[in-house]
């Protein structure tokens, strides 16, 4: 960064915060503060506990949004003072600090911008994920257990709360398929664009003759419903089954036949939740999870209506999504976005910043090009 034009380089920053704050609205953010910080302290807060966990989240979340952008206003500042004093001294070292913090500044602007992009209707929502192993048998099962892993990992650095509702334990190793939600504000928006098909390319750890193997995990991101939405399901539609919940191995987690499975029989959705040990609580997340999967399917079904008046047969989001390369070189690539990194490990281990953000901005330079395509 020998070259970098402090003056040009604060003036692009200080305009890109200006179309944040613009997208943002920071006045209306402030006046929505205000209105949950009196819902917060209200005494009978608890009585209801979800909703109370809704008005405290939010709550967090759009706190964390001003002073984020506050934050960023303050460093923007002293970023000036730094690269005027190291001009002022003619010190290479003053200057280098400077352009080690523009640079840390930039990427935070950068993040904070990406946060604009998610203006579609349920962006703002929690999010539901499901995690199923397709193709590729034991090591599918393994590698939709590593994704798993992925994604609560994700949550954890990011300090979202995640809630586990069921897990079906492949016989050998691995998942058959996992459902949890991610308790946070625009986790939908954020995560949305994980969905797809992953693939795994590596040397099998159970193949006893160390061959290569290629398999496969499908990834769904959900809304979760709220009490605006209208899903309306007919009791008479469904068949609901109880069963005793089971670990890895198949082995008893529970003693009583407290796990709920759900069949809405016009579709054909099953849904289960096994992570409570009362039957009604499990129920009660189960028809959460079946909510919000008619709610998709009925988004899908409005958008396949729209795709066909305008002649848009097929799906610009494509399946297959994203590659992850052990063997013979080490890689994982978004194939739509083409952004990639050296290091699966750490993106196993939870790092999918940088992916999730190309995808994002990737989204909205499709969804403009089909606005202007029209």
């Amino acid at each position: 960064m020998a070259d970098v034009d402090p003056s040009e380089a604060l003036k692009n920053l200080q305009s890109t915060m200006a179309s944040i704050e613009a997208v943002l609205d920071l006045e209306k953010l402030r006046r929505d503060i205000s209105v949950l910080e009196e819902q917060a302290a209200a005494p009978d807060l608890w009585n209801d506990p979800d909703e109370a966990q809704k008005v405290t989240s939010r709550l967090s979340h759009l706190q964390g949004e001003v002073r984020k952008t506050e934050e960023l206003h303050g460093r923007i500042d002293d970023l000036g003072v730094l690269f005027e004093l190291a001009e002022a001294e003619d010190d290479a070292d003053t200057r280098a600090e400077a352009e080690e913090e523009l640079a840390s500044v930039r990427k935070s602007v950068d993040e904070l911008e990406v946060r604009t992009l998610l203006s579609g209707e349920y962006d703002s929502r929690e999010a539901l994920v499901n995690i199923r192993a397709e193709a590729g048998g034991i090591d599918a099962a393994d590698f939709a257990e590593q994704l798993l892993r992925m994604y609560t990992r994700w949550a954890e650095h990011h300090k979202y709360p995640v809630e586990v509702y069921e897990t079906s334990y492949a016989e050998e190793a691995g998942i058959k398929s996992a459902t949890f939600s991610v308790k946070a504000p625009y986790a939908y928006g954020t995560l949305s664009v994980e969905q797809g098909t992953h693939r795994l390319v590596r040397i099998s750890p159970f193949d006893n003759q160390g061959r290569r193997q290629t398999s496969f995990a499908g990834v769904e991101v959900l809304p979760v419903v709220e009490k605006s939405d209208h899903v309306d399901i007919d009791e008479t539609e469904l068949r609901i089954d109880v069963y005793r919940s089971s670990g890895p191995g198949g082995q008893g987690v529970n003693t009583t036949d407290s796990a709920v499975r759900i069949t809405h029989i016009p579709t054909g959705i099953v849904v289960s939740c096994q992570n409570e040990r009362s039957q009604i609580q499990n129920k009660a997340s189960a028809m959460g999870v079946l909510q919000a999967k008619l709610l998709e399917r009925r988004r899908q079904e409005e958008q396949a209506m729209m795709d066909a008046l305008k002649g848009d047969g097929g799906n610009s989001w494509g399946n297959q999504m994203r590659s992850y390369v052990l063997h013979p070189y080490q890689m994982v690539k978004d194939l739509r976005t083409e952004h990639e990194v050296g290091n699966p490990q750490a993106v196993l281990d939870g790092d999918i910043d940088g992916f999730i953000e190309a995808g994002i901005r990737w989204r909205k330079q499709q969804e403009q090009q089909a606005t202007e395509a029209r």
